[in-house]
């Protein structure tokens, strides 16, 4: 395929299920990229029509229960037409400053790899602080060269076809790249709820493996003086062995980080997040009680006693 004058020779993949609210505002900033993969999980909503109608190629994601989920799947298997490959959700959307950064890093090709920071809204309000900004994350890349970790989380259930929290190992240089990708999810705090319901479990899975040795492998090691995602996982083994995280977890983000400066919008956001710790903590207890399972299954069956004697 030969690229437009004004396009950005680069393909972009869009992991999606049921996203026609934010769908729209998506792909309408994404008119410079010369080619976009809409990888949908048999949405029963208009998603599928609207990346159609927008010229994207909609391709269906059948999840088979294990590794590789969407992402990875859709990295090892769709026909890109570009070397270069850029990550975008449906709840976030590429500014035209990114775009021109975007054209130039392609072109100078200094480096394998991009990282991008999301500027997360929430509640009409951009989250400066409570660790929510600057937010790293490695999207822009020689889709040959990049895979999502393994976490090892495949087998709990309830976490969706989707790479949750994981991120991409590339094989070279990375750089990163100053103008920010925008973050906001237009469906209300319902699905905000019900996706860190889903996520949870996720996390819940991602410290069994770090308190019983399991995070090893093709994962991002932790280290202290890497980059921002290796330095965010050595610190997360010292926070999975804390007590009280809960309470912990709403005085860093609304106090040390400084949340507070965020308005009511940060002190929600803090509450919500103390929550969603909460949620794994709980779930984390299930997976200790249970040898590493959600859902254990049924309670076992009562044992029977012989009738009790009467007396007459």
């Amino acid at each position: 395929m030969t690229p437009c004058p004004d396009k950005v020779p680069v393909s972009v993949l869009i992991p999606a299920k049921n996203e026609e609210r934010n769908l729209p505002a998506c792909l309408a900033s994404l008119a410079r990229a010369n080619e976009i993969f809409v990888v949908d999980s048999q949405s029963s909503d208009r998603t599928a029509a609207i990346a159609a109608a927008a010229g994207a190629q909609v391709i269906q994601f059948q999840f088979s229960g294990d590794w590789p989920k969407k992402k990875n799947w859709a990295l090892d298997h769709l026909p890109f037409s570009h070397e270069w490959v850029l990550i975008v959700d449906c709840d976030e959307r590429i500014p035209p400053a990114l775009w021109d950064e975007i054209a130039t890093a392609i072109h100078q090709g200094s480096y394998d790899g991009y990282y991008l920071n999301r500027r997360v809204w929430f509640l009409g309000t951009w989250i400066r602080h409570g660790g929510k900004y600057p937010d790293w994350n490695l999207r822009l890349f020689r889709h040959r060269q990049g895979r999502y970790e393994n976490l090892h989380t495949a087998d709990i259930p309830n976490t969706g076809d989707n790479e949750v929290h994981e991120h991409v190992i590339i094989e070279g240089a990375v750089g990163y790249l100053r103008h920010d990708i925008i973050h906001e999810d237009l469906r209300d705090l319902y699905h905000w709820l019900a996706r860190h319901n889903r996520y949870s479990n996720w996390e819940a899975r991602v410290y069994y493996n770090l308190l019983t040795g399991r995070d090893r492998g093709d994962t991002i090691a932790p280290n202290l003086f890497g980059n921002p995602v290796q330095r965010k996982r050595f610190l997360k083994t010292i926070w999975v062995r804390l007590p009280c995280r809960p309470l912990l977890r709403f005085w860093l983000v609304y106090g040390v980080q400084l949340g507070f400066l965020d308005g009511r919008a940060g002190y929600i956001y803090a509450r919500l997040l103390s929550q969603y710790e909460s949620q794994i903590g709980i779930k984390l207890l299930e997976l200790r009680r249970f040898g590493g399972q959600l859902n254990p299954g049924p309670a076992p069956a009562e044992p029977s006693y012989p009738p009790a004697k009467t007396s007459i």
